[in-house]
């Protein structure tokens, strides 16, 4: 069934789509929000509810913490509202320091997560994921971490972001709990993810950096894909492209034309051509404006045909497959 995602044997009501708030609380400095950020952040949810949409993303580094402050200005606001959504978050990625890097160890992401916690006013994360591979990553005290986190209370399931397959294995090999979502860069401009699978011992496919075999992998093993960058930042769905390569402008005039045909909105188009791959990749939006998130809802009505599904591929590709 098309619409089992793999995230409802642990979410059964999770939503199909993903709002992300990495937009939401103003803009990346060290400057409050104000009561414009709230309203936006209010119609923005208000909008994602009303589309469907009732998982929300989150990081501790979205816009420097204020995209979780002002979402918890939106719950507190809401009464009952908490009990309605799924609230993901992620954690591992300093900005704090000078150059910036990854920190995976226990104290730091202690820290994050009671940071997050605080900022948007909750008891418990439905899904915490680790943002991006830290190399100095130690598995044995995440996974004491992650046991003491679960035990009170403070997150139900982990997951991991930006990970292939062999990061997943080793960690889970040493954790006591299972790791149920893993959220990738995923979208008819980012390719890599298809083509690693299409190019296989073709020289075509010796820059693609996906890691043969992480599609299969959480396949096999339950993960939910999560796609970030879903809607290739606007390039197909209204974005100016005059100045873009050819295979761009000729993709968003099919997205267009596809729209029509479906009877939906360009948005819509381009998650569906994601939600169309039998892995169930759950989209993530990145759009806070209302009536892109409107026309990002109608994907859930919308199954692309294979001959059309390919023909946006190859379009996006920008030349014959092998």
């Amino acid at each position: 069934e098309m619409d089992k995602l793999p995230i409802h044997h642990y979410l059964p009501k999770a939503s199909r789509i993903i709002f992300g708030c990495m937009g939401l609380g103003g803009g990346w400095n060290d400057d409050p929000y104000g009561p414009d950020d709230v309203r936006g952040a209010e119609l923005a949810v208000e909008a994602a509810l009303e589309a469907g949409i009732n998982f929300f993303d989150h990081a501790d580094i979205y816009m420097k913490g204020k995209a979780e402050r002002v979402f918890g200005q939106v719950l507190r606001s809401r009464p009952g509202l908490r009990e309605q959504i799924l609230i993901q978050s992620k954690g591992g990625i300093r900005l704090d320091t000078d150059p910036p890097h990854y920190d995976f160890s226990p104290a730091h992401l202690a820290a994050t997560l009671d940071g997050t916690l605080e900022r948007l006013g909750i008891e418990q994360l439905d899904v915490w994921l680790l943002h991006r591979p830290d190399p100095l990553m130690e598995p044995e005290t995440l996974a004491e971490l992650f046991s003491r986190v679960h035990a009170a209370g403070k997150v139900r399931f982990f997951g991991v972001s930006n990970m292939h397959l062999h990061h997943i294995h080793f960690l889970q090999e040493h954790l006591a709990l299972p790791l149920i979502a893993n959220q990738v860069e995923m979208s008819l401009h980012r390719l890599d993810w298809l083509h690693e699978g299409v190019m296989v011992a073709n020289p075509e496919g010796k820059d693609v950096n996906f890691t043969s075999g992480t599609l299969e992998y959480c396949r096999r093993k339950g993960i939910q894909l999560q796609s970030w960058g879903s809607l290739a930042q606007g390039r197909y769905s209204g974005r100016d492209v005059s100045d873009q390569p050819e295979a761009v402008r000729q993709t968003a005039a099919l997205v267009t034309g596809l729209a029509e045909k479906y009877e939906t909105s360009p948005e819509a188009i381009l998650l569906a051509f994601l939600m169309r791959h039998p892995a169930g990749i759950q989209p993530v939006i990145g759009t806070s404006n209302p009536e892109r998130i409107a026309a990002c809802g109608k994907a859930t009505g919308v199954t692309l045909s294979r001959q059309d599904w390919y023909t946006l591929y190859i379009s996006a590709y920008g030349r014959r497959l092998p």
